[in-house]
Order: C-alpha cells, then sequence, then structure tokens
C-alpha cells in the first residue's frame, strides 16, 4: 500500500521571485489585521496623497496595473510603516490596548470606543493626526464621538 503525497504540500508562502530593478525596495509592515485596523484612520491622514495616488494609478490600468503601480503601492507602504512606528514611539501604551481590545472582541469597534478615545488623543496631541470617518453626514456627530454605543456589550457610557 503506498502512502499518498498531499496535495497541497509547499512550505513556501511568499513568492521567491526579485522584484525588478527599477522598482523600490522596501520593508513590508509586518503588522496583523488588529494594528492596523487600530491605526488605520490615521495611516488614510497622513498617507492621503499617496493612496490617491496609488488608486488613479490603478484606475488607470482599468483594474490591473499590477508591475505598472507596485511604485506607488511601495510609497503607500512606506508611508503607513512610518505611521506605525511613530505611534509605536509616542503612544504604545494606549496603541497596544486599543488594538488588543479590537483582538479580543472580534474586531468589533464599539465595544473598545474607550481605549480607542484614549489613542485618538494622544496620536492627535503627539502626532497631529486625527481621525475622521469618510463620508459622516454633516451635522451629525461621527460613531466614533458618540458616548453611547448601541451594540456594545455595556451600552452605557463609553467613556
Amino acid at each position: 500500500m503506498s502512502r499518498r503525497q498531499p496535495q497541497f504540500n509547499q512550505t513556501l508562502l511568499i513568492d521567491p521571485t526579485p522584484m525588478p530593478d527599477d522598482i523600490p525596495k522596501v520593508q513590508e509592515i509586518g503588522a496583523t489585521s488588529a494594528p492596523l485596523m487600530s491605526a488605520s484612520f490615521f495611516i488614510g491622514d497622513k498617507c492621503k496623497a499617496y493612496n490617491d495616488d496609488y488608486m488613479k494609478c490603478k484606475a488607470e490600468a482599468n483594474g490591473r496595473g499590477e508591475l505598472e503601480c507596485l511604485k506607488e503601492g511601495r510609497k503607500v507602504t512606506r508611508c503607513a510603516a512610518s505611521v506605525i512606528k511613530d505611534i509605536n514611539t509616542h503612544c504604545l501604551k494606549q496603541f497596544t490596548a486599543h488594538w488588543e481590545c479590537l483582538e479580543n472582541n472580534n474586531h468589533h469597534m464599539w465595544e473598545c470606543r474607550k481605549p480607542e478615545m484614549e489613542l485618538n488623543q494622544c496620536v492627535f496631541e503627539k502626532l497631529g493626526l486625527k481621525k475622521t470617518i469618510p463620508g459622516t453626514p454633516e451635522g451629525q456627530t461621527p460613531v466614533h464621538l458618540r458616548p453611547k454605543q448601541l451594540y456594545a456589550q455595556f451600552p452605557g457610557p463609553q467613556y
């Protein structure tokens, strides 16, 4: 009786193909989803111009442009990495508290408003970056600034 090999037995999880020489090298961020989600609005605030350039390149390539838009994509990655580094340098305690709360609450932002408010305040004071949610209707309190979160396990004042 012969032993059958698994169909998918690759152990290499990255593409070893080297990038073309004209593409700038960049260190990947190396963060999981919770820290990226926690920092996402600050990344959006600081890196808006790079994000817009990348999205314009992709739109002009009709949804393709994998190689054509790598330079713009690398700028986005480099900017996002700088934001994560700055937050870790200046607001590590608040950042860790917020992303750990997200990690432990299935990434439900409404369960983590207290540590989020502390992180937002620290990042604004130390880095000058502000959380703004695109598309928030004029004259309405943004959801992250409401003192009562409807779906939170603790429905009372969050901060």
